[in-house]
């Protein structure tokens, strides 16, 4: 009970202390200036932030960074493409759905240009995978594999309606890893799912060529 009483001593001594030191605030600056104390500091703090963003955005300017906007350098008059199924080369089955759906879903979402078919389009851009491995790239202590690594390599070829070509992309090549498991269905989604992610990642950087790399 004694220490109970103590206790809310103290926690009455403490309240006293800091309604004390500010009631000295005020009666020695006023109440005015306490105001005028805060605001300053909240001015403080806005100029701080101004100053950092406006250093980063030199930075970033100096540094020769540009922002992704609706800036094309595409050849005039092509406004439309047409993605034909990509043709598979390897023996991974339904891999180049994964790559056509990837590739068509990034420029839709683009839509800088317009996606239709092969017969209305201005450009047509063709793909072809040519190669699809895997590797074991890690194991447990019994010599069982725990994670696998993909590499896919495929050509690209951008052309006009007419059948001139715009740009080839030959032996595009990226990575992606992917754990296995003991379950063969969770060993092949996760395998789906990296396959997905190859179509994605690439399909993300022939857009970003198809619009600033002319």
């Amino acid at each position: 009970m004694s220490n109970k009483i103590q206790n809310q001593n103290v926690k009455n001594f403490l309240a006293f202390g800091l309604w004390h030191s500010f009631d000295i605030w005020i009666l020695k600056f006023g109440f005015g200036d306490l105001i005028s104390h805060f605001m300053r500091i909240r001015l403080m703090d806005y100029r701080i932030k101004k100053i950092l963003v406006l250093s980063w955005l030199v930075v970033v300017w100096g540094c020769g960074y540009q922002m992704v906007g609706k800036e094309t350098h595409i050849p005039p008059g092509l406004t439309s493409i047409a993605i034909p199924t990509f043709i598979n080369q390897t023996f991974e089955p339904g891999i180049e759905v994964h790559f056509t759906k990837g590739f068509l879903r990034e420029f839709i979402q683009d839509q800088r240009v317009k996606v239709v078919g092969r017969d209305e389009a201005d450009s047509i851009l063709e793909g072809v995978i040519k190669s699809f491995n895997i590797y074991s790239t890690s194991y447990d202590r019994s010599g069982i594999t725990l994670e696998y690594q993909t590499i896919v390599v495929i050509d690209l070829t951008l052309k006009k309606r007419t059948g001139e070509i715009l740009w080839t992309e030959k032996d595009l090549s990226e990575s992606r890893w992917y754990r296995t498991s003991f379950n063969i269905l969770t060993s092949e989604s996760n395998k789906a799912s990296a396959i997905q992610n190859l179509g994605r990642f690439m399909a993300e950087r022939i857009r970003n060529r198809f619009f600033h790399q002319f």
